[in-house]
């Protein structure tokens, strides 16, 4: 049974996800999270985290680490599954109809109104893990704010955005960053 709900969860995400893997963290946070209560928002954010610093999307490593999680190797298979499924027909289904009727304007102004749903899709997820981010043990106020996490965005949003740099030494950097900081400030 657990594996037909793993199956049928991430079918939903891989079927609604429109925009990928940011736009599709909104909707793994509903199933995994709020429904199913297979992970604490703790543990959703960690997904997310590993799910960036491994290759791949982020709804397929998703699905894989909470199947694996929930119900094992069969479970990882069956999320993994559900959650690519969807893509592979609706992929195939639009590949032939785009090649077929691309010229269309019709089809022009349906694929731009898409846009502003996906990026605010995306900027759901983004201030979801903020939030999580920045107040880890309590309810939203100045007095329970973590600083050095805020400091940390701030410093790896400036060297991302400012000085171009590579993501992954910035995340590597961070990491190390704030483990000494930790250690200094406590």
């Amino acid at each position: 049974m657990i594996y037909l709900q793993l199956f049928f969860s991430f079918l939903q995400i891989g079927l609604f996800s429109f925009g990928g893997g940011y736009a599709a963290m909104p909707l793994i946070q509903d199933q995994v999270v709020s429904l199913h209560h297979w992970l604490s928002m703790k543990e959703f954010t960690d997904l997310i985290t590993i799910s960036q610093m491994t290759p791949g999307p982020i709804a397929i490593n998703s699905a894989t680490f909470v199947g694996i999680k929930i119900a094992g190797i069969p479970g990882a298979v069956a999320a993994t599954f559900g959650c690519i499924l969807p893509s592979c027909i609706i992929v195939t289904v639009i590949a032939r109809l785009y090649l077929k009727y691309r010229n269309m304007a019709v089809l022009q102004s349906v694929l731009s109104s898409l846009r502003p749903a996906v990026v605010a899709l995306i900027a759901s997820a983004g201030i979801s893990i903020l939030i999580s981010a920045f107040w880890p043990d309590g309810p939203i106020s100045l007095a329970t704010i973590n600083w050095r996490l805020v400091l940390l965005f701030f410093f790896c949003l400036f060297f991302l955005l400012k000085r171009k740099a590579n993501p992954i030494l910035v995340m590597v950097f961070s990491g190390v960053l704030y483990a000494a900081v930790s250690l200094i400030w406590t």
